[in-house]
């Protein structure tokens, strides 16, 4: 991109399975959010919820893991203020458009690494290692959506029709496992979890490097 390239990071492409309901959502909310509420204050509560999050996984593992719903609740609200920020701040011209670009998907980073912080509190030692390289590739996700951004300038974060919202439905609904079950589920199910993330990684990858070769091939015949 150049200084005339339109800054293309406040667009993403790409539709999500639960993306027709989650915009009728959000037009309905905007409006009604206060106005003593910005954008910028939104995108920063992350930081809450994050924290939130793993207080409750040392709470779990030193006293009842009955305290987990915590975890799913702060996880509702993150997805709320995560899905409402860029749109209160188009909706009322705030201009923060840059600011929240790095802002709120730095803080997605933060918020995905609480959860696995979280849960390594919980989970035995022997699984923990999984929960590290769980991270590489959840994080390996975002690292290709910001590196084909830079190489496209276009923003894509929903892949093989999961976005972050169906993510976060996965992760209540293991921590909701968690809550009822306790580890003897959860533990064993990590493999699984992790084999699958690496498959979706690779044909993402896959995907995306074919998507910029075109690009070089088309900038190349012109």
């Amino acid at each position: 991109m150049n200084e005339n390239t339109p800054f293309g990071g406040d667009k993403k492409v790409g539709a999500s399975i639960l993306a027709k309901p989650e915009k009728a959502f959000i037009n309905w909310a905007i409006p009604k959010i206060p106005s003593w509420t910005n954008s910028r204050m939104l995108t920063l509560m992350t930081l809450v919820w994050s924290a939130g999050i793993i207080l409750t996984g040392y709470l779990a593992s030193v006293e009842s893991f009955g305290v987990l719903w915590i975890i799913s609740v702060c996880i509702f609200l993150q997805w709320l203020t995560d899905s409402l920020d860029g749109s209160l701040g188009r909706h009322r011209n705030e201009g923060w458009v840059k600011w929240g670009y790095y802002m709120d998907h730095f803080l997605d980073y933060i918020f995905l690494c609480s959860i696995l912080i979280a849960y390594s509190l919980i989970l035995p030692d022997n699984f923990k290692y999984l929960l590290f390289f769980l991270l590489v590739v959840l994080g390996a996700f975002m690292v290709n959506s910001f590196l084909a951004f830079a190489a496209t300038n276009t923003f894509r974060i929903v892949y093989l029709g999961i976005g972050p919202t169906e993510i976060r439905i996965v992760f209540i609904i293991i921590n909701t496992l968690l809550a009822f079950f306790g580890k003897t589920y959860m533990a064993p199910a990590l493999p699984w979890i992790l084999g699958a993330s690496i498959i979706g990684l690779m044909v993402v990858i896959y995907r995306t490097q074919k998507e910029i070769a075109t690009l070089d091939i088309q900038t190349k015949n012109s």
